[in-house]
């Protein structure tokens, strides 16, 4: 197996991850565990396939995610957040450089926006009882599809 041939398995598998982060989401309202355990160390094994180094690439890499915890966990305790969509978010800070990161929140925001927009018409409709839950998982998985094709698969990008 080439390095160019593990490039294209890790980021399929990502791309597989993040559906089914997405499906779990909507069907359960939860991101199991075990698949952002996955993402997550799958990513040294991309950053090797790819070739960065470890000084600055990885080290911007790991402050990224850094970051976006630190980010997260502070939504997470205003209750702004789900725990599973902060760590689905860490995970993807693993795989992104800074700005096309920083590209994959911006999109993440503006689909969030719409999906939130979505469950509440929803919920209203419906007349149900308490606050809709919103699946943000979606938001986050359509963003990193997004970003994954961007930098993968659009050649006039």
């Amino acid at each position: 197996m080439t390095i160019h041939t593990l490039q294209i398995l890790l980021i399929a598998a990502l791309a597989c991850g993040l559906l089914y982060a997405a499906a779990t989401d909507i069907k359960a309202r939860i991101i199991p565990n075990p698949l952002v355990v996955a993402i997550a160390v799958a990513a040294p094994l991309y950053w090797w396939a790819t070739g960065l180094s470890v000084w600055p690439d990885m080290a911007w890499q790991l402050g990224m995610a850094v970051i976006v915890f630190g980010v997260g966990a502070g939504l997470f305790a205003l209750g702004q957040m789900g725990g599973g969509d902060v760590k689905l978010l860490t995970a993807l800070a693993l795989w992104f450089p800074p700005m096309p990161m920083v590209s994959l929140l911006f999109i993440m925001a503006m689909i969030g926006g719409a999906l939130t927009l979505f469950m509440l018409i929803r919920h209203k409709w419906r007349k149900a009882e308490g606050v809709p839950e919103i699946p943000y998982g979606v938001a986050i998985a359509i963003a990193g599809l997004w970003m994954l094709y961007q930098r993968n698969l659009n050649h006039f990008a």
